[in-house]
């Protein structure tokens, strides 16, 4: 049977990974390590300033007071050491994970630590609207998942799928999209005076084609294939100037008064 570890960022007790986790066990054997409370936009974080505390919360469901990342990382290297899990399944996220916010995403973020420890790992996000339910999301990612479950899969699979809320119009395969984000930090004062801040802004998506938010946007589940190499293979050609002006550089910088 195969062995799945389930994650997620909006933690352990969230709906979204309680039912998702019971319609993968129809499946295949399944652990849960999630956070003991939302983890939103930690981005690709781990703890190393204090130690972790995971807690046993029912059988092979587990709390951890810390990132998704820790979470992964516990359960392959520690939990599941002696067996690790063939596949790591993060979500169903409480809101859609898109485009550039894929890099802030707990989420996601998870599914990167799963293909940096070399399993094959895919994310669920759910768009939320009124009267939603992850109820329909849930018996796509298994059908999703029993899919995987049914071949051999390279190690750094790595997929981002996206489900609109309402009727489902279609499935595609898509690259990540662009929003132009007007960022603002505003300012306030509590009552006591001292000043805090929010970090605010609305995003506005680019009307590219073929991207996760166009799929979404039109109705139809986007499934994007991710990958951790970040290198600008462009750049190694098109910034040659650089390299050749460093090159050119003798000696100690001159001293500037």
């Amino acid at each position: 049977m195969k062995r799945i570890l389930v994650t997620n960022d909006d933690g352990v007790y969230s709906e979204g990974i309680r039912l998702l986790a019971a319609e993968l066990r129809t499946l295949a054997e399944v652990i849960v390590v999630a956070p003991d409370r939302e983890q939103s936009a930690s981005g690709h974080s781990l703890t190393l300033q204090r130690p972790l505390r995971m807690q046993r919360i029912e059988e092979d469901v587990y709390s951890v007071d810390g990132t998704p990342t820790d979470c992964v990382n516990l359960g392959v290297l520690w939990l599941l050491a002696d067996n690790p899990p063939d596949l790591i399944v993060s979500g169903i996220n409480f809101g859609f994970n898109l485009g550039d916010d894929v890099t802030y995403s707990g989420t996601v973020s998870a599914t990167f630590e799963g293909t940096l420890l070399g399993i094959p790992s895919v994310a669920f996000s759910q768009e939320v609207a009124e009267n939603f339910s992850f109820a329909a999301a849930a018996g796509f990612a298994r059908a999703f998942v029993e899919l995987l479950c049914a071949r051999k899969l390279p190690k750094d699979l790595l997929l981002n799928v996206n489900i609109p809320a309402g009727e489902v119009t279609g499935i595609s395969f898509t690259k990540l999209g662009h929003r132009v984000y007007k960022q603002s930090v505003v300012e306030k004062k509590d009552p006591r005076g001292r000043r805090y801040f929010w970090i605010a802004g609305t995003p506005k998506w680019k009307n590219d084609e073929g991207t996760d938010h166009q799929a979404v946007s039109q109705g139809r589940i986007s499934i994007t294939p991710l990958h951790l190499d970040l290198t600008d293979y462009r750049g190694l050609d098109s910034y040659e100037w650089l390299l050749r002006g460093l090159n050119g550089i003798k000696g100690e910088p001159e001293e500037r008064d």
